[in-house]
């Protein structure tokens, strides 16, 4: 019975110790979950920030995007408004200003295709050709631009070639429009509000 009690009280050790390690084995398991889960809510805090950052700047963005935008419409109305005098001639042949000055080719259009406006009294400051350098690359000649004293009298020549539709120089038909910056030419021929005459 001596050995069965020395059995017995072993195995009793054996179960204690084993014990003893699940315990110690449990509580390690139960600090290594205490440090993940704190691991875990840190990470969790640093990509929540990471987000509030994340749309803070792209707010910025579209912020400095509107500006971007509102600052190119500034722009072009502003180019707008400096040209809003001003008159473009479309197929008028290269070098036909050798002969005479721009301004008196801008005359002799606008009396000969006009009649009923000869008697107003239109004052071009200037008349010149837009590039002003050529491209041989481009089969087209150059657009005159006429910068009109009044802008009523770019109105009145854009009215009467609307009404006239078929203006010519020298028996060529040539096009009136008013000299727009290119951005509003675009926006225009997008929303197909491009005025032709």
């Amino acid at each position: 019975m001596n050995s069965n009690a020395d059995t017995l009280r072993k195995e009793i050790e054996n179960i204690r110790r084993s014990q003893e390690k699940l315990e110690n084995l449990f509580a390690e398991i139960q600090t290594e979950l205490r440090a993940i889960k704190t691991r875990m809510n840190n990470a969790e805090e640093r990509i929540s920030d990471m987000e509030d950052r994340i749309m803070k700047i792209i707010q910025s963005g579209q912020q400095t995007e509107n500006q971007i935008k509102k600052q190119e419409s500034n722009i072009r109305d502003l180019s707008d408004n400096i040209k809003r005098a001003n008159l473009r001639i479309r197929g008028i042949p290269e070098g036909v200003e050798k002969d005479k000055e721009m301004e008196n080719i801008c005359e002799e259009i606008i009396t000969g295709n006009f009649p009923n406006l000869k008697d107003t009294e239109f004052r071009i400051q200037e008349a010149q050709r837009a590039p002003n350098k050529l491209n041989p690359n481009r089969s087209t000649p150059r657009h005159i631009i006429i910068k009109m004293a009044k802008v009523n009298d770019k109105e009145s020549i854009l009215k009467a070639a609307r009404e006239k539709q078929n203006v010519t120089y020298k028996g060529s038909s040539i096009r009136l429009s008013a000299d727009l910056s290119t951005e509003t030419l675009q926006a225009r021929r997008n929303g197909k509000r491009y005025l032709k005459c």
